[in-house]
């Protein structure tokens, strides 16, 4: 339940977790079954209940324009973008970016999820991802009529059907999204075979986070607060930002933590913990309360004047991000369907769309679904040329990279020579490219383009000791050529589409990049200028091995210490394709099993 202040400072509790995110709500609502055990959950931003914008599916990208519902964070200056920055926006309140998203629901390749095990983390496989994650999902198939009409089959997905997170088709697939499934098929990439069982190479519809019921937003205040919300022992404070873990040493070096230093409303208070904090910030964030809390790199520490605690050198390191670029199209004014610029150039149809939204029609029950994913050498004839190139200029410098880093490059070009499908086209309804502004009246489709398999690592830090002084985040966008070199050869594959049938006849003109940019210069320049983030950033506190710059154990657990974890997309090692919600719940979802478990241990040692 939702508290006040005075109702949890300088008070104890056995859980403190500090975010109330995509992965912090789920796991404290699953601690919190034990009626026997105390959970005190911290969100920096407001509850945001029954809030319109964030309910109701259609509403892309408008959460961004302000601070109610974001955190505006901005990358520094990027080298290799033409030393420009870049946005980095998080979700603000309870449910985290999940609140804000674009509600694409997909699994990782099966082969990518082992490869954490792989890595050193024992229990971490595609086996037991599926496990858990079908505990989280509750999965409406669309009917055998629909199916036929997104040629697509459902039975093979296993996906969970009696879980408390809603997962479907939106109700409204644009015909758009029929011709351009038509014309990727046309150019040769086949149909995914099994896109949510382990295999997303191919293109496909994939679900979204929508609970068709009602026709709004699935996430985690809707599927795991709400219904639970009633909970004597689970506390949940809003408005609260966890700034530093208050701590002890034992005997044997290792660290404790005894408290949380909060900020609520620019006081600080502190509340205590008895058995465990669960940091689950997010990858932004969570390095930078360990930092904060005398947790990291040395060199880090000593810059902000604040005292080495433990130091752990892969604290904020190895930060990983997948790589966007938009390419738009305007419409010809005589093909009928809707996007979502009407709603920017008619306002009064807003209102409009807001009821036919309660009957399953209309803009407001639209998502992003239609999705492809394709290896380098499915989309370029230089893919050789371009995988060759990137193991010699790994070989060349093998001897300055970290051995965790690597066997990691080592599982990636492993991967690009065996196919995997690294390159991401998916579809928006309308004209997300900020730059060459839409014409009034017209529609527009966009084919955002990503990388999922970056090279380039990137880092976040603490810039100050005062926590309400943002770290600095540095990805390192296109810091490695391969990275440049596949985004480049993936948008002329990506264009090319524009030229093929039946996307072809329903498309007026290029809108952006346009017709000044052809060459591939001018294209890794275009890249360079305009590329962006689909904000999937992951790594800062990799679990792997200490001895391999590990910040986290396979339990979670920070290294070094006994009683801090870590669970959020910071810990995922190494990057995977797809977009990865389903893998926060996921790591939720284990986390909080972890945490059960090792109780159920002690408890039976004090027997």
């Amino acid at each position: 339940m939702l508290v006040a202040v005075e109702e949890v400072a300088n008070k104890s509790f056995d859980y403190v977790v500090i975010g109330g995110g995509n992965a912090g709500l789920p796991l404290a609502v699953r601690l919190s079954e034990d009626p026997t055990v105390s959970v005190l959950l911290l969100e920096a931003g407001d509850a945001n209940l029954n809030h319109v914008e964030i309910l109701r599916p259609g509403s892309f990208i408008r959460h961004f324009f302000g601070k109610e519902y974001v955190y505006p964070y901005m990358t520094n200056k990027q080298l290799f973008l033409n030393n420009s920055v870049r946005p980095w926006f998080r979700g603000k309140g309870l449910g985290g970016s999940a609140a804000v998203n674009f509600q694409l629901w997909m699994r990782p390749p099966a082969e990518e999820v082992n490869d954490l095990e792989r890595l050193g983390n024992a229990g971490w496989n595609w086996d037991d991802f599926q496990r858990l994650i079908r505990k989280v999902e509750r999965f409406y198939p669309p009917t055998t009529e629909v199916q036929q009409r997104l040629n697509s089959d459902c039975n093979n997905w296993n996906l969970g059907s009696d879980g408390p997170l809603a997962i479907a088709h939106p109700a409204t697939i644009p015909d758009v999204d029929l011709k351009l499934q038509q014309t990727v098929l046309n150019s040769g990439i086949e149909l995914a075979c099994n896109p949510l069982g382990g295999d997303p190479t191919g293109t496909f519809f994939a679900p979204c986070t929508y609970d068709p019921t009602t026709h709004t937003r699935a996430y985690p205040t809707t599927a795991y607060y709400l219904p639970n919300k009633e909970r004597l022992n689970l506390k949940v404070l809003v408005f609260a930002r966890g700034n530093r873990l208050i701590t002890t040493k034992e005997l044997d070096g290792s660290i404790v933590a005894t408290a949380v230093e909060l900020d609520h409303g620019g006081q600080i208070y502190t509340v205590n913990v008895t058995r465990e904090v669960v940091l689950s910030s997010g990858t932004l964030k969570s390095p930078h309360i360990l930092e904060l809390s005398g947790i990291g790199r040395k060199d880090v520490l000593e810059k902000i004047h604040v005292p080495l605690k433990l130091e752990l050198p892969g604290l904020g390191e190895n930060v990983q991000e997948h790589l966007l670029i938009a390419i738009s199209y305007e419409i010809r004014d005589d093909v009928q369907f809707d996007t979502i610029d009407l709603l920017r150039d008619y306002p009064e149809l807003v209102e409009k769309h807001a009821e036919l939204r309660t009957s399953g029609e209309g803009i407001f029950t639209m998502g992003l679904t239609n999705a492809t994913f394709a290896s380098v050498d499915t989309i370029s004839s230089k893919a050789r040329a371009i995988i060759q190139g990137a193991r010699d200029a790994i070989l060349a410098k093998i001897e300055s990279y970290s051995s965790a880093l690597q066997e990691q490059y080592k599982i990636q070009l492993e991967r690009l020579e065996n196919g995997a499908p690294s390159c991401e086209i998916v579809s928006f309804p309308g004209l997300s490219t900020m730059y060459n502004p839409p014409k009034f009246g017209k529609r527009y489709l966009t084919l955002a383009v990503g990388l999922n398999h970056p090279f380039s690592r990137g880092t976040i830090h603490s810039l100050s000791s005062d926590p309400a002084v943002d770290p600095e985040f540095d990805p390192h966008y296109l810091d490695h050529d391969i990275d440049l070199h596949i985004m480049t050869e993936l948008v002329k594959f990506t264009r090319g589409l524009s030229r093929i049938s039946p996307l072809k006849d329903v498309i007026a003109k290029e809108h952006n990049p346009g017709q000044g940019v052809q060459t591939d210069e001018e294209i890794r320049e275009w890249i360079r200028d305009r590329c962006s983030s689909f904000w999937h950033t992951a790594g800062s506190c990799s679990m792997l091995p200490q001895a391999s710059d590990g910040v986290v154990d396979e339990k979670l657990k920070v290294h070094g210490t006994t009683n801090i974890r870590v669970a959020d997309l910071s810990i995922l090692p190494l990057h995977f394709v797809g977009h990865p919600s389903s893998f926060v719940y996921y790591i939720a979802e284990k986390g909080a099993e972890i945490i059960k478990a090792t109780r159920s241990d002690e408890q039976v040692k004090d027997l």
